[in-house]
């Protein structure tokens, strides 16, 4: 097998990459990662510079690929190492540039081990990892890391000596619920009539929801949803890195796996949320809006997504990174993974003991939480 470092994936057909990756993950489709190269959401401007891996077989076939990125910040990433970076600072030595296998600024588990399903996965694996390490040793970076990777990437890179960091995000599973009601008639009465309460406050303040997947937009919704998107970050201080282009490339790319919620009050969009769907999941990225109404953001970020995969047959839905007040409304804690090489042995051996004592605090933080499910326990109604 021959591996190959690529700068620019759109060097890389379309169809040759998803016959590999699949589309059934949209953030691994070629579309996706081909414009945000295209349009300048990663690169030299947000710091994040593609050196993607490639694996061939003696034919010349693409059997394997690792999104990868050189990075010379922490931004975007969702798992947080400021820590390790102040610390290399402190003891003179650079933290940056590190190496990163993600999906930039996007907190989703998925596959980072890219493999034809006809290829000799352990084999691809190996290359597609060795080569990574290789990379990191030679390029000068301080680390390599995988972050959200799913199970069987995460088992497969602690094989190579990878430290396991442990997190937890909440997530939704359908239960196999016939209605939105179905779903209600699981949680305990107060959850169910908090719920309720919510929704109704949303209705009785004369917002309708309208939902549309990508190419069914015109370039007006995008404008306004655009506008959505970048008025949050704004409000909080940071940078909105997706460009307009950015969405309309994927609204006309893959446009199917997009679904837009708009919240309408007297004919006009007051706020919007941006999310993804894959084959059996669904994915919560942004939202935005212009004024504050009461439990509007759980209406447009969860309510309505939870509708969408009860009625699409969805069997997960991933609403983003963190927040503690999703469990009450459905979604429970659920473990997520990164791993981690360090290549100074000094570090590597301190972060190790961390990432133990951060595991047993995530085990309990984790287990804890569990115990505030608003589903209804032993036939409990309460």
């Amino acid at each position: 097998m021959q591996t190959h470092i690529v700068r620019d994936i759109t060097s890389i057909p379309a169809t040759e990459w998803n016959r590999v990756a699949g589309t059934d993950h949209p953030f691994t489709r070629h579309e996706f990662l081909a414009a945000l190269e295209r349009h300048h959401c990663v690169g030299e401007q947000h710091g994040w510079l593609p050196v993607h891996i490639t694996v061939r077989d003696d034919s010349g076939r693409l059997c394997g690929m690792a999104p990868l990125y050189e990075k010379n910040n922490s931004y975007g990433e969702f798992v947080f190492d400021w820590a390790w970076a102040d610390a290399w600072q402190r003891n003179g030595i650079n933290y940056y540039p590190k190496l990163v296998s993600s999906i930039p600024f996007t907190p989703v588990t998925g596959h980072r081990l890219l493999v034809d399903p006809q290829a000799d996965r352990p084999a691809v694996t190996r290359q597609l990892i060795e080569t990574a390490l290789s990379l990191t040793r030679e390029s000068g970076a301080s680390t390599l890391h995988w972050l959200f990777t799913n199970e069987q990437d995460t088992d497969r890179l602690l094989d190579f000596g990878l430290l396991r960091r442990t997190s937890c995000h909440f997530h939704w599973h359908n239960d196999g619920y016939a209605s939105f009601e179905g779903f209600l008639a699981a949680l305990s009465s107060r959850k169910r009539k908090k719920i309720r309460r919510e929704r109704r406050r949303v209705y009785e303040a004369g917002i309708e929801m309208r939902c549309l997947h990508g190419h069914e937009m015109t370039d007006e919704d995008w404008q306004i949803m655009f506008e959505f998107y970048r008025s949050t970050f704004e409000r909080k201080w940071g940078v909105p890195t997706l460009t307009l282009d950015f969405f309309r490339e994927i609204s006309r790319t893959m446009g199917e796996q997009l679904l837009l919620v708009f919240a309408m009050q007297s004919g006009e969009a007051v706020a919007g949320a941006i999310m993804l769907r894959g084959a059996d999941a669904l994915y919560g990225r942004h939202w935005g809006c212009r004024e504050d109404w009461h439990s509007l953001h759980f209406e447009t970020c969860y309510y309505q997504g939870i509708d969408y995969c009860i009625r699409h047959g969805l069997q997960l839905f991933e609403p983003g990174a963190q927040g503690e007040h999703k469990i009450s409304r459905g979604f429970l804690p659920t473990y997520t993974w990164s791993a981690h090489w360090i290549n100074d042995l000094r570090f590597r051996d301190a972060i190790a003991r961390f990432l133990v004592e951060e595991h047993e605090m995530m085990v309990a933080y984790h287990d804890e939480l569990q115990l505030t499910s608003p589903f209804r326990q032993d036939g409990n109604n309460e």
